[in-house]
């Protein structure tokens, strides 16, 4: 590896072991072997750094994800899957999304780090509604990324919320789908039972 991935990889340790306020651009360059200039040279700062770090954590949690679909694409019962999946790794007692809320509460501290997290947001919503729908990425409008995708990250928000507070209580993939099938009901439409 060079240094750039090094850092990388560093960075992500860092988070994992203390979030992001208490890693120091040190702590980067003593987990990664590297040195202080590097960080400046690869991603410009050490926030750049980290929002990066954090979004190929987002990316590494996530993998197992859609290997576990077996219902047709689009339908309630994927969506059912993609949720209790997602439960799976955001309910986890060392889960690396307790990081997302150290982010929402100190955004305004790390603004560089927020800036370039809600820059990737959409990006992650695109990926949800590929993996809800069953298409690539790159073939998700940017029509659906501004309403679906947006829909359905705020969902991942609340449920890594939820799972932060009261785990005992945060809801299960099919809680979820549960509300989701009341809510379509009440707006006039008919979920499919499952």
């Amino acid at each position: 590896m060079g240094h750039r991935e090094d850092l990388l990889e560093g960075a992500k340790r860092c988070l994992l072991a203390k979030g992001f306020a208490r890693t120091t651009a040190r702590d980067i360059v003593k987990e990664s072997g590297t040195n202080l200039a590097s960080i400046g040279y690869h991603y410009g700062s050490k926030d750049v750094l980290l929002g990066e770090a954090y979004v190929e954590l987002v990316s590494e949690a996530s993998v197992g994800w859609e290997a576990e679909f077996s219902s047709p694409p689009g339908s309630i019962e994927r969506f059912e899957e993609l949720w209790t999946s997602v439960v799976a790794t955001v309910g986890k007692p060392d889960s690396m999304w307790r990081l997302s809320i150290e982010i929402i509460a100190m955004g305004d501290q790390l603004p560089a780090v927020r800036d370039y997290l809600a820059q990737q947001q959409s990006e992650g919503g695109r990926g949800f509604i590929a993996m809800l729908m069953g298409v690539e990425e790159p073939t998700v409008p940017d029509e659906q990324v501004a309403t679906l995708g947006k829909f359905l990250t705020t969902l991942m928000t609340g449920l890594i919320a939820q799972y932060s507070f009261a785990p005992d209580t945060a809801p299960s993939g099919k809680e979820l789908t549960e509300g989701l099938r009341h809510l379509i009901k009440a707006a006039g439409y008919e979920a499919p039972a499952g």
